[in-house]
């Protein structure tokens, strides 16, 4: 009986054998835009689908074919896709599964960039972006109708952390004959495992965990082969163009075999700030699903094998205090994206959340004096000390 491997060797093992590259430990990278084919014939029936083969990167590639293996096995997932980001791995899936007449059913909470493409993006097209909360499943039931096509979420949200019940948003959807896309980023494979869970389709910016090193942008997209092979062909060959290139292919890989390892860390330090941030007198609320202060503790505990390392807290002086506050950190990094090994921390209002109006950002739950910090691998108490001096500062105290 063949040993089932583990997440982490899998990571690292899946789907290359070196002794097929001569030897070579690391995976080749192919950087080709095109390939020979071995006869007319051969290229003919390639095109035509009748054989396997690569025809032309911008429709697949070695490199690329080993990182969409290795997701594909570490969600549990049939097939999976690279795009060249986050949000070419969102229009694709979406431009792919939608037309025009079609609803789609999105949580109240939404990174920027993909709450704009909704609004402003598919909605001039005429496809209907109907905002649910969906952290109650009964809401879903309420509001789903024939026209709905997708029912999109991130759970945890960015930027303020909210959960959706994957199972129980999955079953009703399916009632409906409605896919599920689930957006994976903040918790990643090693965490929660959307697909397993009903989920139809996952997508990630492996800009964040999956590369893990602040070096690269790319998305990733997991699902059912069929459905894959449509928004590979369809989706990001015809409509988007969105590409990753085999060295982004290569970085990704390499961040892939450390992540488990990394998460254990990010999250590890990531509990530990939060509560000391949630017994500080300067701090208000702190949304962070390993505290059992979270509204959606059993939720996490649930669906996720541990918190992650994503922290969303408000301090009791509003906005004034939270950009004094990030003013006076120094190892503490002021800049947007997560999932690095640098600590980062960002307003969300002004910046990942700004195309939101203000008004849009009350309706949909991102507050204007919401701080959100993306905990690194840097020791847990330096990342302590930071905080404290700048929370301790009397710039804001005095806004408290």
């Amino acid at each position: 009986m063949t040993h089932a491997k583990g997440f982490a060797s899998r990571a690292i093992h899946h789907a290359y054998d070196p002794l097929d590259h001569e030897g070579a430990l690391t995976p080749p990278l192919h950087l080709t835009s095109t390939f020979a084919f071995e006869t007319a014939e051969a290229g003919g029936e390639m095109f035509a689908g009748e054989r396997q083969g690569h025809i032309y990167s911008r429709i697949s590639n070695p490199t690329l074919d080993l990182l969409e293996q290795r997701i594909a096995t570490l969600e549990g997932a049939e097939a999976g896709l690279a795009l060249s980001s986050g949000m070419g791995a969102i229009t694709a899936v979406l431009w792919t599964l939608l037309s025009p007449g079609d609803e789609v059913i999105v949580d109240k909470t939404l990174y920027g960039c993909t709450f704009s493409y909704m609004r402003h993006g598919l909605a001039k097209w005429g496809v209907t972006i109907t905002h649910v909360d969906l952290t109650d499943p009964e809401n879903l039931k309420t509001a789903i109708s024939d026209k709905t096509r997708v029912v999109y979420f991130e759970t945890p949200a960015n930027p303020n952390m909210r959960l959706v019940d994957i199972a129980a948003v999955s079953e009703i959807a399916h009632g409906a004959s409605a896919s599920v896309v689930v957006d994976n980023t903040y918790a990643t494979p090693y965490l929660t495992r959307p697909i397993e869970m009903g989920a139809d389709i996952v997508l990630h910016s492996a800009t964040k965990y999956l590369g893990g090193h602040g070096d690269v942008v790319a998305g990733l997209v997991v699902g059912g082969a069929e459905q894959i092979s449509e928004i590979r062909l369809y989706g990001m060959k015809d409509m988007t163009g969105a590409v990753m290139a085999p060295f982004n292919a290569m970085l990704i890989l390499r961040g892939l075999k450390t992540l488990a390892l990394r998460m254990d860390r990010h999250c590890a330090s990531a509990q530990v700030v939060a509560e000391w941030l949630a017994a500080h007198p300067a701090v208000g609320e702190v949304h962070f699903p390993g505290l059992t202060s979270f509204s959606q503790h059993a939720l996490a505990n649930q669906q996720m094998a541990q918190p992650g390392a994503m922290i969303a807290f408000e301090l009791k002086g509003g906005m004034d205090a939270g950009r004094a506050m990030m003013n006076r950190l120094n190892m503490i990094a002021r800049a947007v994206s997560l999932g690095d090994a640098e600590t980062l921390i960002q307003h969300p209002a002004s910046m990942t959340h700004s195309t939101y109006t203000p008004e849009e950002r009350a309706e949909h739950g991102i507050s204007d004096g919401l701080v959100r910090l993306s905990v690194g691998l840097e020791e847990v108490e330096d990342i302590l000390a930071d905080l404290a001096q700048s929370l301790d500062a009397p710039q804001v105290q005095a806004a408290a």
